[in-house]
């Protein structure tokens, strides 16, 4: 069965940050994102998406992302909270919508109140916007089957890179 991710993000403020995320979504096979709020509205228009991922990925503003959980998703809200599990220790579900709070805020006790899980991100302060979905989106990867082969990275390099290693 095909998994399916999409990500949430409450008001975002920084186009940069939402451009980065796009990437990542596009790196890690993220199927849509979300969005709450006027603030990424307002600031896409400085094309921080300098490559265009939101072309490739459905980036879509909402007014409530619990209204628009993807069907058979699983919410899982990735926030600093006190009794939240350790993204280490979290088996992440085929069928996922990962919430991400603003970059200046967290989300609402009401919000979580509302998400089947609550994880979090081990580290000593707390991370960025981007960086915190890159570190998602890269953990369910390493914990999911993935194409080890010549021909994937083949396909998913940049197209200045040929670099191979024969030292096997």
């Amino acid at each position: 069965m095909k998994s399916h991710v999409s990500l949430g993000l409450v008001n975002p403020k920084s186009a940069v940050n939402v451009a980065s995320i796009l990437r990542a979504a596009v790196c890690y096979g993220v199927n849509a994102v979300f969005y709450t709020g006027q603030r990424y509205r307002y600031a896409k228009d400085f094309n921080a998406d300098t490559k265009a991922f939101h072309k490739i990925i459905p980036t879509i503003g909402v007014e409530d992302l619990l209204e628009c959980k993807p069907k058979g998703s699983r919410v899982v809200a990735v926030e600093l909270v006190e009794n939240a599990v350790p993204l280490p220790a979290f088996h992440h579900p085929d069928n996922a919508f990962y919430v991400f709070g603003p970059e200046d805020g967290s989300l609402s006790n009401a919000f979580i109140e509302h998400v089947d899980d609550v994880v979090y991100i081990p580290t000593h302060h707390c991370m960025n916007l981007a960086a915190t979905a890159n570190v998602l989106l890269y953990d369910r990867l390493a914990k999911s089957r993935y194409d080890v082969t010549n021909a994937f990275i083949r396909r998913s390099r940049d197209q200045n890179n040929r670099t191979a290693h024969n030292k096997l």
